[in-house]
């Protein structure tokens, strides 16, 4: 088992998306998307940049339980709610299910969404890098608290020299069974599960 953790710097909905009883990782981090296992836990850690201040704070931890490609992520009925409805709520327009391709799979098309243009036409910097590594994290365990989690506790933040809580860019990536036990006791201590509340990037918005 392997525990992957990140910054969440831009912690909107979109990635990872928390809503629909499913925890999904669709764009973004392709080292994560590439390598995690089914079993394997993703931890976001909120960001420390000025307008933030959120280091050392949880965002949200999924345990991997199912992977799949973009097409077969597109088509499943359970991920239609994930489908992004720019005009919709504020859920409906951060959602994660953005990528299919035609039927001899040649091209790539983008939904409207986050890694959009502004007029909704296709990204092909987002496109390249997102559908760089063809696979969709999904979690059916865990947690999301978005701009209002709990400080990581000090003991993870200094596990015989390991520190849990990334921070700065990139990824970290553990074995340590004991670290990792920790954490999942701390998680599961925690007495909660799936979404919890908002996004921080909501906290800004009115209405």
């Amino acid at each position: 088992m392997r525990l992957y953790s990140y910054v969440v710097r831009y912690d909107s909905g979109f990635a990872p998306n928390p809503f629909g009883g499913y925890c999904t990782l669709a764009t973004c981090k392709p080292p994560i998307r590439r390598s995690a296992a089914i079993g394997d836990w993703v931890v976001g850690c909120g960001s420390n940049d000025r307008t933030v201040r959120r280091g050392g704070y949880l965002v949200y931890a999924m345990r991997v339980t199912e992977a799949l490609d973009f097409r077969a992520y597109s088509a499943d009925p359970r991920f239609a709610k994930k489908i992004p409805y720019r005009r919709g709520s504020r859920k409906q327009s951060c959602g994660d299910n953005i990528y299919f391709r035609n039927a001899d799979d040649s091209e790539w098309f983008q939904r409207d969404s986050f890694h959009s243009h502004e007029d909704g036409s296709l990204h092909p910097q987002h496109v390249n890098r997102d559908t760089g590594v063809d696979r969709v994290l999904v979690s059916e365990d865990y947690v999301y608290f978005g701009g209002y989690g709990p400080a990581i506790p000090e003991y993870l933040r200094d596990f015989h020299g390991l520190d849990l809580c990334k921070s700065g860019r990139g990824v970290s990536a553990f074995r340590d069974p004991d670290l990792i036990t920790q954490f999942v006791h701390w998680i599961r201590s925690l007495g909660v599960s799936g979404y919890q509340s908002a996004p921080f990037e909501w906290r800004m918005l009115r209405g």
